[in-house]
């Protein structure tokens, strides 16, 4: 191993002792003393045979075989999800192949924050991510199921599912993706439009014919976002079928991916000699490789709040400190949009996630012995799924397509992930710059303050921007609005970048994915509204016209304002609590969230993990 991932993975180890001890214990006893159907009252077991009676006969005879939980995220609205419609009555037919049998536990929400981006809705888009955790859970707390497929694939579904499933870790379960839609016009071509939009040079009409030639048809969006990510990380940490990303939807060799997961749950279950549970399979190591994914391929920032929120729900303590140090270590090897101009279904023909894996494999970057869904080790993951004329079979990974998205560990587009912590007196903050040009990695310029970000918009329509700025927007923390994405701001800010002027943003909300080229610190922690202790975070001091100095260089955040002054600040008062678009609904979770470095997650920080 590279000595910097293991001393990583020894940190996490030793800080997750007792949690993680305390978490196999957990399910260990769940194992022993799970209901299971052998041990339900004849009046329950008939209450959940009574809607499938094409498969009674069977669940009633046959206890030892596999009974598949299927949780789905299924909705035609989301056009990544819209995939799953089939999905349900297909796996039904593959696991009586193999003797076993499968029925729908449920479904969870999945909104998408392409619709909800810039909007009230966006305010619950943190928080369905703990909700989709609890509705898996309501969904596999029956008892009738020996294992489950988990059916998702965007932004917050992936981690939701996660939080939720790893609660059951006892059981053997597989993560079932969609795939990426076919591309349509260019991520680059997109951008452009949206930003000759903001400037006024082109209208509506011309902007909804740009985004509906892009996001075309069913599948995940082809730019490399949280989405995307989620299904990087679930092969590095071995939830797939090998090479099951970012294959199109409707192809035969999606479907025959689908079908080998429903064949492989059914053999991995604890009756069977090649029990794989969950629990077991999402370890220490396999976390540390899903960091290691994400920096390797400039991935989501999203991922400094879901991945300690799914480590944590198996026990597991990661922090940011974690991220910088493995940034420090990890070369960047892929270059997708944003960070790039190829988006995935490039990415994939150029070698996709079987070359990653391979080349950090080869360097030592990837643990290699964890135990996966699909063997006992992630050296099948270094391998692209094919079809032999109808049989599906896998390749070993060769050299890269086009080095201009791919390219080996020993000669990377970037020594580092592209990922840095900031810290200074505003606080601590994550910054990713793999898309950032060197000479924008310091921004130093005086503060225009917001508490939303439609006023940032406004202020920019009316040419109060056109200047050097770090445009601070506070007020975004999990605990005041739900923690919203502030992608829309991207177009405005670039658009004054583009003008040449400096342009910084610092937030205690996030970014997604797709945040690109504008230096971004974003999850400032702590945030603004005051915690529990009546305390806000040192964001709310900021006034307009504070120097701030964004330093990715140095790692640094920092109000250039005299200590004295600083330290005799008022914060800055607290705008009223929205309503409308259900928002009251979620005070209970804002009340209870947790901070971003942990996951900002209210039903973890409310079970006391």
């Amino acid at each position: 191993m590279n000595p910097a991932v293991a001393a990583v993975t020894d940190r996490i180890i030793e800080r997750s002792r007792p949690t993680r001890q305390a978490y196999l214990s957990l399910i260990e006893r769940e194992r022993q003393g799970w209901i299971g159907r052998p041990r339900l009252g004849c009046a329950n077991l008939a209450h959940a045979y009574a809607g499938t009676p094409e498969d009674r006969e069977a669940m009633k005879t046959q206890h030892q075989a596999m009974n598949i939980g299927l949780v789905t995220a299924y909705n035609d609205m989301l056009s990544a999800h819209a995939v799953y419609y089939r999905y349900p009555e297909q796996m039904k037919v593959w696991a009586r192949e193999v003797g076993a049998t499968a029925q729908v536990a449920g479904g969870v929400p999945a909104m998408c924050d392409g619709v909800t981006q810039g909007y009230a809705g966006m305010e619950l888009s943190l928080f369905s991510r703990d909700t989709i955790a609890l509705s898996t859970a309501v969904a596999l707390s029956h008892g009738t199921f020996e294992g489950a497929a988990l059916l998702g694939i965007c932004d917050k579904i992936v981690p939701g599912l996660l939080m939720g499933a790893l609660r059951f870790g006892h059981l053997p379960m597989i993560l079932i993706p969609g795939g990426p839609m076919p591309s349509g016009l260019p991520n680059k071509a997109k951008a452009a439009v949206r930003e000759r939009f903001a400037t006024g040079d082109c209208g509506r009409e011309e902007l909804l014919e740009a985004e509906i030639a892009a996001y075309h048809t069913q599948g995940t969006c082809t730019f490399y976002g949280t989405a995307n990510t989620n299904q990087m990380m679930m092969e590095v940490m071995g939830l797939h079928m090998p090479g099951a990303a970012f294959v199109n939807p409707g192809t035969k060799l999606r479907q025959e991916l689908t079908r080998a997961a429903v064949h492989r749950l059914a053999k991995i279950g604890a009756h069977g000699d090649d029990y794989r549970p969950l629990g077991a399979c999402v370890d220490e190591k396999a976390v540390v490789n899903a960091a290691v994914g994400l920096l390797a391929t400039g991935g989501s920032t999203n991922h400094l709040l879901h991945l300690p929120a799914i480590a944590r729900a198996a026990g597991i303590i990661i922090d940011w400190e974690d991220f910088d140090r493995l940034s420090a270590a990890v070369p960047l090897i892929a270059r997708v949009y944003p960070n790039g101009s190829a988006d995935v279904n490039g990415f994939e023909a150029a070698g996709g996630m079987p070359y990653v894996i391979k080349e950090l494999l080869a360097g030592g970057y990837l643990h290699r012995d964890i135990m996966t869904v699909a063997g006992d080790d992630l050296t099948a993951y270094a391998a692209a799924a094919t079809l032999d004329g109808e049989t599906l079979t896998w390749t070993p990974a060769g050299d890269s397509g086009d080095e201009t998205i791919l390219r080996p560990a020993s000669a990377p587009f970037s020594p580092d992930g592209g990922m840095r912590i900031l810290q200074g007196n505003i606080g601590r903050a994550c910054i990713k710059v793999s898309a950032v040009e060197r000479d924008r990695w310091i921004v130093e310029a005086p503060a225009r303050v917001f508490s939303d970000q439609l006023e940032v918009l406004e202020a920019f329509k009316n040419g109060e921007l056109e200047q050097d700025v770090v445009v601070v927007v506070r007020f975004q923390g999990p605990r005041a609005n739900g923690m919203p994405e502030l992608h829309k701001l991207t177009p405005p800010l670039g658009v004054l970048q583009n003008r040449g002027f400096k342009v910084a943003l610092v937030t205690d909300g996030r970014m997604s994915g797709a945040s690109g080229k504008v230096p971004c610190a974003i999850h400032c922690s702590p945030e603004a509204l005051p915690g529990l202790n009546g305390v806000g975070g040192a964001i709310g001091l900021i006034r307009d016209g504070d120097m701030i100095r964004v330093d990715a260089e140095a790692g640094t955040l920092e109000a250039l304002v005299p200590a004295d002054e600083w330290a005799t600040r008022e914060q800055a008062p607290t705008p009223p609590p929205a309503s409308g678009m259900g928002r009251e609904l979620f005070g209970m979770f804002r009340g209870l969230a947790d901070e971003a470095e942990k996951g900002a997650s209210a039903v973890l920080a409310g079970a006391g993990l």
